[in-house]
């Protein structure tokens, strides 16, 4: 049995695959047509023109669609090991759940609305999605930590920790800095005033966006443990 067959570990490979595909892919096409600067351009500059517009639209959406069935999945596993240990509170994994729903959600508010359209929906989006998801990871940073040792092993735990400490760190200047980007254009000059904070912001939201994938890496052995069923029952009809 090759290991990706174990559990549901495919779930979280092809969602950390596909959502590194998405970024990447949308950047090398907006880099060869000359919509945006090789350097430092924001994730959301490389998907605002078509065609990888529309190629980051769709991606984004199968990328969120997969998020939240990983998000559910974690979130059954974590209830499913509180019912036999009681290591985690019941209200704790829910709020994970909601989180990691609305930061998917919000993925596909940011893929829809592009910046150089509609602005305001889209950075509402972009920074729900940041928020909920840095949430998100810490969140289940502490549930991880409360479920050892019966779910992921120390290393893991101290992993996801410190990609929880990376993602909040970098979110703060992320959003700070984007509050003093004033020109909404996809190519920059140095020269232009608050070309530093679009640098900063620009760099920051990278880190993020990569600091969301890994630490779905994290799950892959986790869902190598358990698999879900669906279960049909038939109603009664009085």
């Amino acid at each position: 049995m090759f290991w990706f067959t174990q559990g549901l570990c495919s779930l979280p490979v092809f969602l950390v695959i596909w959502s590194s595909s998405t970024f990447i892919i949308s950047y090398l096409i907006a880099i060869f047509r000359h919509d945006v600067d090789v350097l430092f351009p924001y994730i959301s500059d490389t998907g605002a023109n078509p065609p990888e517009s529309c190629i980051f639209g769709l991606m984004t959406f199968i990328s969120s669609g997969a998020g939240i069935a990983t998000i559910y999945a974690r979130y059954k596993f974590v209830e499913k090991l509180s019912e036999e240990t009681r290591v985690v509170s019941p209200r704790l994994n829910k709020a994970a759940l909601v989180l990691g729903v609305v930061s998917c959600l919000s993925m596909c508010i940011v893929a829809t609305f592009q910046e150089t359209t509609v602005t305001e929906v889209h950075d509402l989006g972009a920074l729900l999605f940041f928020v909920s998801g840095v949430l998100y990871i810490v969140v289940q940073s502490v549930v991880s930590y409360h479920a050892y040792p019966y779910g992921s092993s120390a290393g893991v735990c101290r992993a996801r920790l410190g990609i929880a400490v990376v993602a909040a760190l970098a979110f703060f200047p992320t959003v700070v800095c984007a509050f003093f980007v004033h020109q909404t254009r996809l190519h920059r000059d140095r020269e232009d005033q608050d070309y530093p904070f679009h640098v900063a912001s620009a760099v920051c939201e990278w880190v993020v966006a990569f600091s969301f994938v890994c630490f779905f890496l994290t799950y892959i052995d986790d869902f190598k443990m358990f698999t879900l069923r669906v279960k049909t029952e038939f109603e009664e009809l009085s």
